[in-house]
């Protein structure tokens, strides 16, 4: 667990992060599929991003922080990985808690951001904001071998703009 200074707005509670943590639940042959090359992080600059607490009333996490564009992002760019613990146990309680790949034998491998995690766990969805996301989330391996869940710019974004997501009907389905 590599820590770096904590960005502004960021919560106490929260142990910021550089780089995921292995929960104990993920089983070494997880980890070895997880992390092939274990030690090598790739880098995971928070630079194109800043948070910022939501103040617009109409907005639905008003009061609440987003992610927004810390200058201009082009379409199809990698924004920022989503960090956070990975783990193997359920998390029902979690609204930080995205899927990062499922294996034929049913196990379902996470990434929780709700007590460590990185910038990216601020980032809101779509609905009530604007007409569609801006951003996707995109499983993939990073250029050591690492699974890693990134966010990728799905059009050109401007300085200021909030990167929104769609966090998908199952989970909505699940809060209703």
């Amino acid at each position: 667990m590599t820590l770096r200074t904590a960005p502004h707005h960021w919560p106490k509670d929260v142990v910021f992060l550089k780089a995921s943590k292995l929960h104990s639940s993920v089983s070494d042959s997880t980890k070895i599929f997880i992390q092939p090359s274990p030690g090598k992080h790739g880098a995971n600059s928070g630079s194109q991003v800043i948070i910022r607490p939501i103040t617009n009333p109409d907005h639905p996490a008003f009061g609440q922080f987003g992610l927004f564009a810390a200058k201009k992002i082009a379409a199809k760019t990698r924004i920022i990985d989503y960090i956070g613990e990975i783990h193997v146990d359920e998390r029902p309680d979690s609204d930080y808690d995205l899927s990062l790949y499922r294996f034929q034998d049913g196990t379902s491998v996470g990434i929780d951001a709700s007590k460590m995690g990185n910038e990216a766990r601020f980032i809101n969805d779509f609905r009530g904001v604007q007409d569609k996301p801006n951003a996707i989330f995109v499983d993939g391996r990073d250029m050591n071998g690492e699974l890693r869940m990134s966010i990728w710019s799905s059009c050109t974004l401007k300085r200021g703009d909030e990167i929104l997501v769609s966090y998908g009907r199952s989970w909505w389905k699940e809060r209703r």
